[in-house]
């Protein structure tokens, strides 16, 4: 973005935000929502600078990261104002160094706060860039008089017990992503979606899945094969960004493209600033370079030329989401489109990155939004455990919905045991494809058991009024039908091997 002219939605959306601070009583508290890629820190970058040159007080820019730092300190230089970064360096201000702005990381501020080096009476506007995480509470109790202006690309809350709502009066939104691709300041993106069994997945304490049970699940041969043949359909020799939950998927992911001779590398949280670098500047400037990570590029990371994201993850979180797709977002002349190929049924939970969303309705009642995504992320199948995804490594489906495939039966006026035996032939494969010999094929039908009982319960449920009897004797008769298959099925592949 050029440092003189701005958008006409940037000057629209400042017209905007210029008359609400004007006419904002002390401590008043304004969210503002734009798109990632719409660019955010240019538009509070003219905030900061038309606050200073009317009402001449201080202004506080609060980040979450040190690259967010260096980037609003550059940009606010461009535009003329003299600022100065409190980083852990910084020790003590003297008189002659004060400054119409200061940029600060949420902890260091709050250290500086503490030693008394920052006069907090003498500030007289906040802005916080990555609004949605939300932990500024205490600290913007320590700014009581200052106008807050918080921006974001998702104007939801990271903790659901702090709604957005709560620390600000109002929300303005911004342009659309819809009207960003539209006008040409946003890549139009191109899905690519696989159905992926996501069941074995748990949730944590934060609500989001777990990095343990993504692990096992994306780090089976099945998930790496289809990661491999779904970049390969779409994607192959495009610059791509990868986006795991865990560390242990992306090395094995690494290691996958690697063995299959693509130039890839993995980076994680725990690389040295100097590594990243290094690594960022590769990918840079390598023509179809693939670079697989975890959530650590997800914000102040801008890497236009990308043109596939690939969701290798499933995940809860909405502002997430937005960041991973908005990573690859980015217009450049000879890139009109950008690929997003999903692999955690991520576009079937929040809808496509550029459907319309009523952020203000987010805003306003943020626990029925959070409770609709709960309801989708636990409603995607019956829970497959962990352990039992573990003895099946090769096979992508695991699960068979009994319900779907007896409405399908009926309404092709089919008897209903057809539903019974197509159920048997799923569960024969697995046992076949995760096996050498029929020994271990008729093992493998043995841990099926827990399965068995829930498909035959369901079924039951589809006939209606049936007796324990008659599912008692399903039951014996799935699992002698289901060995005797194996069986046939791995003899018969003997002979003609032989």
């Amino acid at each position: 973005m050029g440092n003189d002219s701005l958008y006409p939605y940037q000057e629209r959306d400042l017209n905007i935000l210029f008359d609400k601070l004007t006419h904002a009583s002390k401590g008043y508290r304004i969210l503002y929502q734009l798109p990632t890629g719409g660019g955010k820190t240019r538009i509070f970058s003219e905030i900061a600078k038309w606050y200073v040159t009317n009402f001449n007080r201080q202004v506080m820019v609060l980040t979450h990261r040190t690259e967010l730092c260096k980037q609003t300190a550059t940009t606010l230089t461009k535009i003329g104002i003299k600022n100065k970064v409190i980083n852990s360096t910084v020790k003590q201000l003297r008189k002659r160094e004060e400054h119409a702005c200061y940029v600060a990381m949420v902890e260091t501020l709050r250290n500086r706060l503490k030693q008394g080096i920052i006069n907090p009476a003498s500030v007289g506007l906040v802005i916080i860039d990555e609004a949605h995480h939300n932990a500024f509470q205490k600290l913007l109790n320590k700014f009581p008089r200052a106008i807050v202006v918080g921006v974001t690309a998702t104007p939801l809350s990271s903790n659901a017990d702090l709604p957005m709502n709560k620390t600000y009066q109002e929300l303005i939104v911004g342009e659309s992503i819809t009207g960003l691709i539209k006008q040409g300041y946003l890549a139009k993106p191109v899905n690519w979606r696989y159905d992926v069994e996501l069941n074995s997945l748990k949730t944590g304490i934060y609500g989001d899945f777990t990095i343990s049970t993504s692990d096992e699940l994306y780090s089976s041969n099945a998930m790496l094969e289809l990661l491999l043949h779904a970049y390969e359909t779409h994607s192959k020799h495009k610059k791509t960004l990868i986006f795991n939950n865990g560390i242990f998927t992306s090395r094995n992911v690494c290691k996958l493209f690697k063995d299959a001779g693509y130039p890839i590398k993995h980076l994680d949280n725990r690389h040295s600033p100097a590594e990243r670098e290094e690594i960022l500047k590769w990918f840079k400037k390598t023509k179809g370079a693939i670079l697989t990570s975890v959530s650590i590029l997800t914000t102040g990371f801008d890497e236009p030329s990308i043109q596939t994201v690939i969701l290798n993850r499933a995940t809860t979180s909405l502002t997430l989401y937005h960041q991973m797709i908005g990573r690859g977002s980015r217009r450049l002349p000879k890139k009109k489109n950008f690929n997003i190929i999903d692999l955690g049924n991520n576009i079937d939970r929040f809808g496509e990155w550029q459907a319309p969303m009523d952020w203000q309705l987010i805003f306003e009642r943020p626990e029925a939004y959070i409770e609709s995504m709960h309801y989708l992320s636990t409603n995607e199948a019956r829970v497959i455990s962990s352990d039992l995804r573990a003895k099946f490594p090769n096979t992508l489906q695991l699960s068979f919905d009994i319900q779907e495939a007896h409405q399908r039966v009926v309404d092709a006026g089919q008897k209903p045991l057809t539903v019974i035996r197509d159920a048997i032939r799923q569960h024969a494969m697995m046992c076949i494809e995760n096996s050498d010999t029929i020994s271990q094929a008729l093992e493998l039908a043995e841990v099926l058991d827990q399965e068995i009982q829930w498909r035959v319960k369901q079924y039951g449920k589809c006939l209606g009024r049936v007796t324990r009897n008659y599912t008692d004797w399903l039951v014996a008769d799935y699992k002698e039908r289901l060995k005797t298959l194996i069986q046939k099925v791995m003899q018969k592949g003997k002979t003609k091997a032989a």
